[in-house]
This record gives structure tokens, C-alpha cells and sequence, in this order.
């Protein structure tokens, strides 16, 4: 595809970097990336890559925006806050008016094994903002079965971690780390904290790995686990390429895509660092806002609020926010039991 001097001039300060040149920049306009998780790393990485000029970016994220996101989530203020926005439109919405001349969709979705393929479609690239292992396992199912990479990562408190995956010639995410560590052992947002300029790093190392694999330089990628400790100043690189197991690692080597299959899919769970659970609906389900909330205005503390996008509602001290598509995140609660007896009392089984 062809892109005129005007069009390439926003980028001349990234163009004059040799890494990058002339040719590197039309390839970052011609790639189309999907950004899984659209929260602390999700929005530093889609700032960063939509500025950097890739020509197409998915952003697929399930939650809502509250007033703790905005102490490290960047592209979110409080007036998205106060309009109810769910995190990918508000991400949207600010990233056209930074560079219009990208085509970003959103989808306000859980991604799951029924619908990662079709979000993916077209993709050449992967990203890692999610928080949580069965999502990551179910993008390096899809990686590994397509051959596409992707990029990890994670942070909690000050401390983060990033990789690049690069099917067939570095480790996959279940060579490194066969089963997600245990609940107990796993500490959240709301245990340890997080601080936005470790946020910051680890993204920037992110995007700097995406931006190698978009411009065809694989051979100049990291292929480590970078650790990083922003309060120290401290940062590792761990060779990971002993743990690569071809012959006996469930993903890449077995090739058994048991979380891409479904086989270790949930249908509720509870939210990292938020005191809240989400439950899935049946697939296909669909509801209408304006009949929901007159079935729930009587149970309702404060009244019920709702737009296309959500509807928000507090009941018995829980707060509900519901989606078009029949999901919900239950707030208040952690017991999955509770939140699905919830959601089948006020929205149906």
C-alpha cells in the first residue's frame, strides 16, 4: 500500500531512527494488531502503537471504567468515568482523536475460546494486556495452532514481566509456565498495588518487542523473560530457552489446544484485584436495557442508569454492571456461587 509524504510526516522523528527508516514506518502502517485487555498495560500499549502509526488495532477488553483505573490506565479521564464508558469505546474514542489516520475497532467482550479466532481475524500480531493466566493461555493456544506471535506481559506492585513468543522458535507461554500459580500464591491489585511507572516500563518494553515483529526484525527481538523491578532499578533478562520443551510442553509440543478447545474454560470467575466476579451468559443471548431496568428500578438502591453500552445497577449491596450480551461483572462479591444465584434472581438463568 502506498502512503503520501503528508501521511508519512507525522512519523518523520520515528522515520529517522535507522532501525525503523522509510520502509520499517509503511510496514507499521500496513499491520493490524490485536490488543487483548484494554486496562494499565492495554492502554499504555495502545497509545503507544497508535501513535507510532500501526494501520489497525482491535482492542478487546470486558470491563468498565472506575476511579482507581485512572492512576495508571492512560487513556481514560473522568469524564468517561461519568459517562459509564466501558473501557475499549472510551479507548476508541480518545485514540481517533490522537491519530485519526488509524482504524482502531473495539469490542466490549470477554474473550474467550469461542470468539478469539474471529477477533483475531487478519491479525499478524498479538498483545498481551490482559490480567489474568486463562486468557493468556488461550492466546498462546491461538498463537502456537496459527503461528502468529505475541508479546507477555504482567506487572503487579513494582515488578513486571515481558516476553515476545515467537511459535516455533522460542518458547510458548506453557514451556515457561506449565500451570497458572494458585490463587494463594498469585497477589493482585488489591493486595500488593500497582504503580503506574512500572505500568509504563513494562509496556514500553511491550511495544518495543511489537514494533521489531511488525517491521519484519525478528532477529533483533529479546527472546528472554524480561523481570523488571522499577523501584530498584533492577531489570533481568532470564534465558528461557532451556525451558523450551518440543517433544512434552502441552501447547507447542503435544500441540493439544486444551484452553483454545474450551476444555479448561470458565463460565464465571472472579476479577483480579476487584472484588468482583463476572458471569458469562449463553451464547447469543442479547437484552434490552429499557426492560431490565424496569424489572430491577424497584430492587435498586439509587436508581438504575443505562446506556447502548451497559447498565449499571446497585442491589442487596452488590454492584451489577450488565452488558448487551448478557454478561455481567457482580462487585461486592467473590464467591461465584453467590454472584450466579445473583444473576439468575435478577437478570434470569
Amino acid at each position: 500500500m502506498g502512503h503520501d509524504a503528508e501521511a508519512l510526516s507525522r512519523y518523520s522523528r520515528q522515520i529517522l531512527y535507522d532501525r525503523i527508516g522509510l520502509e520499517g514506518q509503511r510496514k507499521l502502517l500496513d499491520s493490524r494488531v490485536l490488543l487483548v485487555g484494554c486496562g494499565a498495560l492495554g492502554t499504555v500499549l495502545a497509545d503507544t502503537l497508535v501513535r507510532a502509526g500501526v494501520g489497525f488495532l482491535r482492542i478487546c477488553d470486558r470491563d468498565y471504567i472506575e476511579r482507581n483505573n485512572l492512576q495508571r490506565q492512560v487513556l481514560f479521564d473522568e469524564d468517561d468515568m461519568a459517562a459509564g464508558l466501558p473501557k475499549a469505546e472510551a479507548a476508541r474514542r480518545k485514540l481517533s482523536r490522537i491519530n485519526s489516520e488509524v482504524t482502531v475497532a473495539c469490542d466490549v467482550i470477554d474473550v474467550t475460546h469461542e470468539n478469539i479466532e474471529r477477533l483475531a481475524d487478519g491479525v499478524s500480531l498479538i498483545l498481551d494486556g490482559s490480567d489474568n493466566f486463562e486468557v493468556r493461555y488461550l492466546i498462546n493456544d491461538l498463537a502456537v495452532k496459527t503461528d502468529r506471535p505475541w508479546v507477555y506481559g504482567a506487572v503487579i506492585g513494582a515488578t513486571g514481566l515481558c516476553m515476545p513468543i515467537v511459535p516455533n522458535e522460542t518458547p510458548c507461554l506453557r514451556c515457561v509456565f506449565e500451570d497458572a500459580p494458585p490463587p494463594e500464591l498469585s497477589p493482585t491489585c488489591d493486595t500488593a498495588g500497582v504503580l503506574a511507572p512500572a505500568v509504563g516500563i513494562v509496556a514500553a518494553f511491550q511495544a518495543m518487542e511489537a514494533i521489531k515483529i511488525l517491521t519484519g526484525q525478528l532477529d533483533q527481538l529479546n527472546r528472554r523473560l524480561m523481570s523488571i523491578d522499577a523501584w530498584s532499578g533492577r531489570v533481568v533478562n532470564l534465558n528461557v530457552e532451556p525451558a523450551r520443551r518440543s517433544d512434552t510442553c502441552p501447547c507447542c509440543g503435544k500441540r493439544d489446544f486444551e484452553h483454545l478447545e474450551g476444555r479448561r474454560a470458565t463460565v464465571s470467575a472472579a476479577l483480579c484485584g476487584r472484588g468482583a466476579v463476572q458471569v458469562r451468559a449463553a451464547p447469543g443471548s442479547s437484552l434490552d436495557f429499557s426492560t431490565i431496568a424496569r424489572k430491577l428500578e424497584p430492587a435498586a438502591q439509587g436508581g438504575v442508569q443505562h446506556n447502548k453500552f451497559m447498565l449499571r445497577a446497585r442491589i442487596d449491596n452488590l454492584d451489577l454492571a450488565l452488558f448487551p450480551d448478557g454478561r455481567a461483572i457482580i462487585k461486592g462479591t467473590e464467591d461465584a456461587d453467590a454472584a450466579r444465584a445473583f444473576y439468575a434472581r435478577y437478570i434470569g438463568a
